[in-house]
């Protein structure tokens, strides 16, 4: 039976609509989901809306409107992104969804058990836009009074509420960390939140009695938890907690869940505490990528007001354009800037005027000059040989490593080095040339030229999966070859000598143009 992967977004806050920095989160899961799929794991991928929390109520009455209708009008548009990125969820859940109540009080219940709740008063700051309680310590001073780490405004809050005995897994948390290194990814927010854990741990207001919008904390009328208690649960939830014996439980512990910077702390802190507390395994690793920056360097987002639409530039530039950029320009973990510009820039460049104009010229000769029949291969030259070792390293080596270790950059840089090197071997072997000296040596090239482009529309199509699959298609590369191993097969000379003839090709990639300032 195939190894499960459990692979989650966080799930997004629905009080406005989707950010380029949600589509980027979504973007680069669904592309390690794919990867996962393609190695022959049973991948379970879960993305969905976190809709309780103060936040929501004070959106909802900013419109006049109930706040379950704001949520499930949010949520809507969270579910349009992620359908139209081609994200392959195979859940998105809402924090809403009667399961998940279920699961956020069994937890509690579990929490309670242990003997860490318990019931005090809380005085002390708090993050109406982060939904996160800070220490007076964490404060720093901004216009107009105090700032939370993240700069957002801070209120003064004072009211009854549950307590988790957080401070109880100082030790434990760290001990965790020291035995896994790669609990917390990339290095430089683990160091972070060793930095956080060793200073100590002050015990966590887990309920709210101000607002009645979340999931009642059993036996304590008037309670409701704190969203951040709800919203981890959701990755238990989507395997069918409490019953982790049933059909989904096979894929717990998670894999990954990918997340913002900006919320590490909750999913490397709070969450391995209350699933210690609960007595249920940690997940392994969880990775906090960079944030998708404008122009000027700014942070994206709502409250910034800079915020990019990502359905629009779908709709300008294409889906899989958009998706190349995100993961070819931004390294992995590190912050990265945006522009439509650039969207162009790098689908010309590498979509386009690289992989696209490869596949044609391959294609179109193929088509012309062969009617249509694959290619027989006569002999092998060593040139030939050459770029066979060169595209059989990147795509079964170099970038299913790169992919394994979330080195999403690297993966399309080997890729784009894989057909960069055969369009120099198209234009060194000239086999629009070769058609008047020696044809069964243009049958050659074009055959060699073939595979190595099978073998790379194969590795890319994590990222691109709709325009590697279209090309695929036209080439007949049935479905069980796309895989890194699959295609490394013997596949050609049945396909060939079985009679496949091509289609009239088409261009796999439009030339973009650059918007015009206004």
């Amino acid at each position: 039976m195939a190894d499960p992967y459990y692979i989650t977004t966080a799930i997004n806050y629905p009080n406005g609509r989707p950010h380029i920095g949600h589509a980027y989160e979504a973007i680069a899961a669904d592309t390690i989901a794919r990867f996962h799929r393609q190695a022959g794991r049973d991948v379970r991928f879960q993305t969905g809306t976190d809709e309780h929390g103060l936040k929501m109520v004070q959106a909802a009455r900013d419109r006049g409107i109930e706040t379950r209708e704001l949520a499930t009008e949010m949520s809507g548009y969270f579910r349009e992104m992620a359908d139209k990125l081609n994200i392959s969820y195979d859940r998105f859940i809402r924090t809403t969804d009667a399961d998940h109540y279920a699961a956020s009080q069994a937890i509690w219940a579990a929490m309670a058990e242990a003997g860490d709740l318990y019931l005090d008063r809380y005085e002390g700051w708090y993050s109406v836009r982060d939904e996160a309680f800070y220490d007076e310590k964490e404060l720093v001073d901004g216009e107009g009074g105090k700032l939370s780490p993240q700069g957002t405004p801070v209120v003064w809050t004072a009211e009854e509420t549950w307590f988790f005995r957080l401070s109880k897994y100082q030790q434990p948390l760290l001990d965790h960390y020291a035995a896994n290194p790669d609990f917390i990814r990339p290095e430089s927010r683990r160091n972070e939140i060793l930095r956080f854990v060793e200073g100590g741990l002050s015990d966590l207001s887990v309920s709210r009695t101000s607002f009645d919008w979340g999931v009642p904390v059993p036996g304590s009328p008037g309670h409701v938890m704190y969203v951040w208690v709800d919203a981890l649960t959701n990755y238990l939830t989507g395997v069918g907690y409490p019953d982790l014996g049933g059909e989904l439980g096979r894929y717990w512990p998670a894999n990954l869940h990918l997340i913002g910077k900006d919320i590490v702390r909750f999913h490397a802190v709070y969450w391995p505490a209350f699933l210690m507390s609960a007595k249920i395994a940690l997940p392994k690793s969880v990775f906090g990528h960079g944030f998708v920056l404008a122009r000027d360097g700014a942070k994206m987002g709502k409250s910034a007001g800079n915020a990019a639409d990502p359905i629009a530039l779908a709709d300008s530039y294409g889906v899989d354009a958009l998706r190349y950029f995100l993961l070819r320009d931004i390294s992995f973990g590190q912050d990265g800037s945006y522009s439509a510009e650039a969207i162009v820039t790098r689908a010309n460049a590498d979509l386009a005027n690289s992989f696209g104009n490869l596949a044609q010229r391959t294609l179109s000769q193929i088509f012309k000059n062969c009617d249509r029949w694959l290619p027989a291969i006569h002999g092998h030259d060593p040139a030939d040989a050459a770029l066979f070792e060169t595209i059989d390293t990147i795509v079964r080596t170099t970038m299913p490593r790169a992919y394994e270790e979330l080195a999403l950059s690297q993966a399309t840089e080997a890729w784009i080095q894989g057909v960069f090197a055969c369009n120099a071997y198209i234009d060194e072997q000239a086999p629009w040339a070769l058609k008047k000296t020696d044809t069964e040596r243009m049958e050659t090239v074009l055959a060699t030229l073939y595979i190595c482009i099978a073998q790379l529309a194969v590795a890319i199509a994590p990222v691109i999966p709709a325009s590697a699959a279209k090309l695929l298609d036209a080439m007949g590369i049935a479905p069980e070859l796309r895989t890194f191993e699959g295609i490394g097969s013997h596949w050609y000379s049945p396909l060939a000598e079985g009679g496949y003839r091509l289609e009239q090709p088409v261009a796999l990639f439009p030339r973009l143009e650059a918007p015009v300032e206004d």
